[in-house]
């Protein structure tokens, strides 16, 4: 058997060989230790998890800087779960309409819904992904699902023009791949290197850069689309699970880190959660004479969450809250 862990190997596969994430992080041992020929689901689930966190870090530097912290002083992130957005449309090109160009992929991962939050506010539903296996310790998925048939014509037009040229990363050859880890629960590890890539290709944006005048029209009427139309579906956010959120945010605002004012409280009591404010990043656009410009967007943020334990239970409270998920969701609105 090789003695490199199968986390590394899998993260070396990536293209540009990012830098492993896993010193930094909180890792159950099934995970971290894994040595050999075979990739179990939750090692795969894992390795997606960390490529998807090296991703958000690289784009957000508010959150580079708070993990560089982790770093100096030898502390570690409990990566709780990540967030991304789906449009439930039929004109998404080569994609599946809205979560289910991922349940595609959670599922042979291994995870399960757990929950569905309606966000009435924002005209979304959230829903939950939980592992199976390690439900605790593999961060979640929070997959969002924006409902373009709950806007104005001319927004549902605008929204088709943005995402109609999407174009989708899994091969034939990666469905079967899929499938098979479906079946199996594993796969070994010249395969789940091979998978791996298409995976992490399938969080970011697969449609075309959109038309100013589009972005424009979407952003009157939802600021989450118009994040959807310049960012696709990168994690919106990742979360480290913190012992204290009072002394974190203490800590994080004595450093002058932007910081969300407000920490957001579920109806239990058992889920506090607030945020870095998104940070602005250039991105492009094509302006009405065909032309490619910049603007300067917000992009993804950092969250962070305390969550206590169920009552009678040695269990956490893995759940989240309507309210809350959409209070964290302003993060992302863009000004005029």
């Amino acid at each position: 058997m090789p003695s490199n862990l199968l986390l590394t190997e899998l993260l070396h596969a990536l293209p540009g060989r990012p830098g492993d994430l896993s010193p930094v992080l909180e890792l159950h041992p099934a995970v971290a230790e894994a040595t050999g020929h075979e990739v179990s689901r939750a090692m795969l689930a894992q390795a997606l998890n960390v490529a998807l966190l090296g991703d958000l870090l690289a784009r957000t530097p508010t959150a580079a800087a708070y993990l560089d912290d982790l770093r100096q002083t030898g502390a570690r992130l409990t990566f709780d779960h990540g967030a991304m957005r789906t449009v439930d449309s039929q004109h998404m090109g080569e994609l599946p309409r809205g979560e289910a160009a991922f349940t595609r992929i959670l599922e042979p991962l291994g995870y399960v819904r757990a929950a569905e939050y309606p966000l009435r506010a924002l005209r979304m539903t959230g829903r939950a992904y939980a592992h199976a296996d390690l439900p605790e310790h593999i961060p979640q998925f929070f997959v969002s699902e924006l409902h373009t048939d709950r806007f104005t014509c001319a927004f549902q037009q605008a929204a088709a023009r943005i995402t109609r040229s999407s174009r989708d990363p899994l091969t034939p050859a990666d469905r079967r791949r899929l499938d098979r880890l479906a079946r199996q629960g594993r796969l070994d590890l010249a395969e789940a290197a091979a998978l791996l890539p298409s995976l992490v290709a399938c969080f970011q944006r697969n449609h075309a850069p959109p038309a100013l005048s589009d972005y424009e029209a979407v952003r009157h009427e939802s600021a989450e689309m118009a994040w959807i139309s310049t960012e696709g579906n990168a994690f919106n956010h990742a979360t480290d699970r913190v012992a204290s959120l009072a002394a974190t945010t203490a800590a994080q605002r004595a450093l002058g880190r932007p910081l969300k004012a407000k920490i957001e409280v579920s109806k239990s009591g058992r889920v506090r959660q607030t945020a870095f404010l998104a940070d602005q990043v250039d991105r492009p656009f094509v302006d009405d004479h065909g032309r490619a410009i910049q603007r300067k967007v917000p992009g993804s943020f950092f969250e962070f969450i305390e969550r206590d334990r169920l009552p009678g239970s040695d269990a956490l409270d893995l759940g989240f809250d309507s309210a809350n998920a959409q209070g964290i969701f302003k993060m992302t609105e863009a000004a005029a």
